[in-house]
């Protein structure tokens, strides 16, 4: 399949113009095209030149441009010409409105005010009705505005005919800006893309685009940088902050072999990572696309709305010409009022506002949730919302901070607690891993005093500390099978680090996460809002699970769950909820 055709539509300044620029095409033969009113661009298949062609046709005030290859949304900042006469406009009408109402002036030079008011701010509007009348195109918000606010000229309604103008250009300025703003908020999240990738060539490192790299290529990842494109590890060992991709504040331990994905920040060592997916396949590029697109996947509102629109206009035509004829006709009515109600019924029948309203509602939607740190993936799942009765959460990151504290302390074979806290201490002291910041400020004493030598990590397990005559061990399960220490502790609910001292079992401590301090309270929201039923799914221990959902208010907890068993309970929840409902799972993991 060829690739498809991305043309950027520079100017494309509202909804409805984005819907007509799509149905337009799509009557010329352009069966898959699609406009994205956030990103401004246009993708079809087919004849480029066509199209372009059709678009100007139908919105000539478009400039029509091939997009980028790294298909970044327009940043256009909104004209400031368009506030200065939004400005001057709104003064000519307050002094018009003062001249005609408080000192009764009803005069040529009045008139004349609300002239100019009327000519700068619905400039835009009468080129527009003049320009789509030539090509044939009369039934459109330009044109009705156009038709009602000259009526009301002609009859003498001078201040009716600019206040309509003004408010359509007031409209369309904050709309811009809500719509400026949504861009800006969804723009923000392209700096999880990096511009370099450091390829290494025969054993030198070059640096080159992230886009030019291959499947097999290999790159080198410096601490502090980001991940340019998904690959495995194929030397070295670090922790990876996950947090843009994952909302999990704990950092994830990686070695060689482990996939490392696009997005997320190496944090300490240095690492060498074949490539094992080009750019436009890879993680950060796919989140990016899913936020891009989002108002492609429209709400059904938004569908009703946009076919809704188009015979809006021709019936509330017909029917003006119905209110203007068939009384005189008919009935013997005066001529001038009818056609003065029949202007009245096309200024306040004009479609903008149903027809920019819903969809922008729905664009802010989403760019306020960018804004917050949710990608939404289109407006049909903010609808969804709206059906929402079944909540299942995740703890980690989500419930609780992903800070961890010292919860339990736990010596064995005569070591004692402040021992215990105070050589697991020292092994950490270099560290900057969050379990290993949880000891050091359990252990409020000195460090400094006591030099440690050699610090041996162990990837996935834990490290050895030597000091003097002391060795220090600190780790999970897996590193007291792996060095042979004898131990009765296997078993053990909870975030649990051993410590071994010179080759003998010291004891344990337990590393609890700290609940959110408004995790109780937005459980409690939820309710309020008339979700009836909040669960917990988790992959740590039932005892730690069950503590965090007695403290947060929920009933109901799956724990011990893996990625797939997650799935399964979500499965299992949606087929207990009602086909109208909405089943919703918060946090990672799945």
């Amino acid at each position: 399949m060829t690739e498809p055709v991305r043309l950027r539509l520079e100017g494309l300044d509202c909804a409805n113009c984005a819907a007509k620029i799509e149905r337009s095409l799509q009557e010329a033969g352009f069966q898959s095209a699609s406009v994205n009113f956030m990103k401004r661009e246009a993708t079809l298949f087919g004849d480029a030149k066509r199209a372009k062609a059709v678009i100007s046709k139908v919105e000539p005030d478009i400039r029509v441009t091939e997009a980028p290859e790294d298909g970044r949304p327009e940043g256009v900042p909104h004209p400031n010409r368009i506030p200065m006469l939004m400005s001057i406009a709104v003064l000519l009408f307050a002094m018009g409105m003062i001249l005609k109402y408080a000192f009764t002036m009803n005069t040529l030079p009045v008139a004349g005010i609300f002239t100019i008011a009327y000519l700068l701010s619905g400039w835009n509007v009468l080129k527009k009705a003049v320009l789509n009348g030539i090509r044939g195109k009369f039934f459109d918000e330009n044109f009705l505005m156009t038709v009602a606010t000259l009526g009301a000229f002609a009859i003498g309604e001078f201040p009716e005919a600019a206040g309509v103008m003004i408010f359509f250009m007031v409209g369309e300025y904050f709309q811009d800006l809500a719509v400026d703003r949504s861009r800006r908020s969804i723009q923000s999240l392209l700096s999880l893309k990096t511009d370099v990738a450091n390829k290494l060539v025969d054993g030198k490192v070059i640096q080159v685009d992230p886009e030019n790299l291959l499947p097999g290529d290999q790159i080198l990842i410096r601490p502090g940088e980001r991940v340019p494109v998904d690959g495995v590890v194929a030397s070295g060992t670090s922790s990876l902050d996950t947090s843009a991709l994952t909302g999990e504040s704990v950092p994830r331990a990686i070695g060689e072999g482990d996939a490392i994905f696009s997005g997320s920040v190496n944090l300490s060592g240095l690492l060498t990572v074949e490539v094992t997916k080009r750019l436009r396949e890879s993680t950060i590029s796919r989140i990016l696309e899913l936020v891009e697109n989002a108002t492609a996947r429209k709400a059904k509102t938004e569908q009703f709305i946009t076919t809704f629109a188009r015979y809006y206009t021709p019936a509330v035509v017909g029917l003006a010409v119905l209110v203007v004829l068939f009384p005189p006709l008919v009935l013997n009515a005066s001529f001038s009022v009818w056609a003065y109600r029949a202007l009245i019924l096309l200024v306040i029948s004009c479609p903008c506002a149903l027809v920019l309203s819903i969809p922008l509602g729905y664009f802010g939607g989403i760019g306020r949730s960018a804004r917050s740190g949710i990608l939404v993936k289109g407006s049909n799942f903010l609808d969804a919302l709206a059906h929402l009765s079944i909540v299942a959460m995740d703890k980690t990151g989500t419930l609780t901070k992903g800070v961890f504290q010292v919860s339990k302390i736990e010596p064995q074979y005569g070591f004692s607690a402040e021992d215990l806290l105070k050589y697991a201490a020292l092994a950490e002291a270099h560290s900057s891993h969050p379990i290993a910041v949880a000891i050091r400020e359990a252990w409020k004493g000195p460090l400094a005093s006591t030099r440690v030598d050699n610090v041996e990590e162990m990837a996935g397990s834990g490290l050895i500390a030597r000091t003097g005559e002391m060795e220090i061990m600190v780790g999970n399960d897996r590193l007291l099978h792996a060095q042979d220490i004898a131990h009765d502790t296997c078993h053990v609910g909870g975030t649990v680090v051993h410590v071994v001292l010179n080759q003998v079992y010291a004891g344990y401590l337990t590393i609890a996460d700290q609940v959110k301090d408004d995790s109780a309270e937005a459980v409690w929201g939820l309710i309020k809002l008339g979700i009836r039923k909040i669960v917990m799914v988790t992959g740590d221990s039932p005892d730690v699970a069950e503590a965090v959902a007695r403290e947060v208010g929920i009933e109901e907890v799956h724990a011990g769950l893996l990625p797939e068993d997650k799935v399964r309970v979500i499965e299992a929840l949606r087929s207990e909820a009602d086909k109208k409902e909405t089943v919703a799972f918060v946090g990672d993991g799945i």
